[in-house]
């Protein structure tokens, strides 16, 4: 016979979880996540409840789900099952095993809600002031890059991607409005080279182009603490260097500015010498030449620094899962936003656990 947990064996289960250290109570601890309500009440707005019915969710338990969904890669529906199976879920929102779990349409709902109000960039904001209040000021310069952010692929013939492409809805598909809800017509395909593995013969290494299509998340992180400052989203086809004065952050305290060399460009570099700023940028090789040597060890050396923003998409990529299952750049935007929240949330614990603020 097997026997109901009663009220006692889930404290019991909950003090276990905290001894094999529960990030997300961790995060509870440290975030004080009221700082939100202001933002969400005036982003999401609430009837007065004279009518009847169901009361609706609390603002700041339903930003906390949809951070714990960036934190754990989760559909609506899996986040629905999980908050109701996962005991640490429970706790990190407040919640009882009686209490009532949004389901997966209220937290699709709220999410358009903040989508419409444009909030994903003003909370992101709102807790980088608060970084920098707690000390964690953006110091010793900043590295930008930017990544490919994973979406569902469209199979469409050559005529509508060139439809797509000229910013038109291809022809039939104004007809069938079903179909075109699930037509993404933001998102782009591009290529992304990656090393392939050393060859046994000893042959040289080639670039191997992989297709990829979705979004890119463009950031810009802090030195010092590796926190992400300055973000921006676009289709993955998108250029990297047009968004560089987009994710600088301007109130970083040393003026170096690591990147690749998409974004070095004439453009660029005025951009940065406007503005004070030093470019660590790496340099080209000249076409049909070899590199010079500097310039090789100048790029090595500039690339132990940028190698940091590697962590980040790690991050996300491997135990937060990104991916876009959106349809649109204004909704994969919020996701890419709230990844990025997401990110500093944890980053932020782990640096509160290594040592006080610099």
């Amino acid at each position: 016979m097997v026997r109901q947990p009663g009220f006692f064996d889930v404290e019991e289960r909950l003090r276990e979880l905290s001894a094999k250290g529960d990030d997300l109570e961790r995060i509870a601890v440290l975030v004080d996540f009221a700082m939100f309500r202001a933002e969400l009440e005036q982003a999401v707005l609430r009837a007065d409840g004279a009518k009847g019915g169901r009361p609706a969710f609390d603002h700041v338990l339903m930003l906390k789900i949809l951070l714990l969904q960036a934190m754990h890669g989760l559909s609506d529906e899996r986040c629905e099952y999980l908050i109701k199976d996962r005991l640490s879920f429970m706790r990190f929102l407040g919640l009882g095993l009686a209490d009532p779990v949004p389901d997966a349409n209220t937290i699709w709902a709220f999410r358009e809600a903040l989508k419409r109000a444009g909030a994903v960039e003003r909370l992101f904001a709102q807790f980088d002031a608060t970084l920098r209040a707690a000390g964690y000021l953006a110091m010793g310069g900043q590295i930008v890059d930017a990544t490919i952010v994973a979406a569902p692929k469209q199979r469409n013939t050559e005529a509508a991607r060139a439809a797509i492409k000229a910013g038109q809805i291809p022809e039939g598909w104004a007809a069938k409005p079903a179909k075109l809800r699930q037509k993404d017509r933001d998102a782009r395909w591009t290529v992304k080279f990656s090393k392939a593995r050393p060859r046994e013969d000893g042959a040289p290494q080639v670039d191997l182009a992989v297709p990829a299509f979705g979004y890119k998340n463009h950031i810009a992180i802090d030195r010092r603490h590796g926190l992400i400052r300055g973000w921006t989203a676009s289709h993955a086809a998108a250029h990297d260097g047009a968004r560089l004065a987009e994710v600088i952050d301007a109130d970083n305290t040393a003026a170096d500015v690591w990147a690749d060399t998409a974004y070095r460009s004439a453009k660029n570099q005025a951009w940065l010498a406007e503005r004070g700023l030093v470019s660590r940028i790496h340099r080209r090789k000249p076409p049909g030449r070899p590199m010079a040597a500097r310039t090789r060890q100048a790029n090595a050396r500039k690339s132990a620094v940028r190698s940091a923003v590697e962590h980040v998409f790690a991050q996300q990529k491997g135990p937060m899962a990104l991916v876009v299952r959106t349809i649109g750049i204004a909704r994969a935007r919020v996701k890419i936003g709230l990844a990025n929240l997401a990110y500093n949330l944890k980053r932020f614990v782990w640096l509160s656990s290594k040592a006080a603020p610099a």
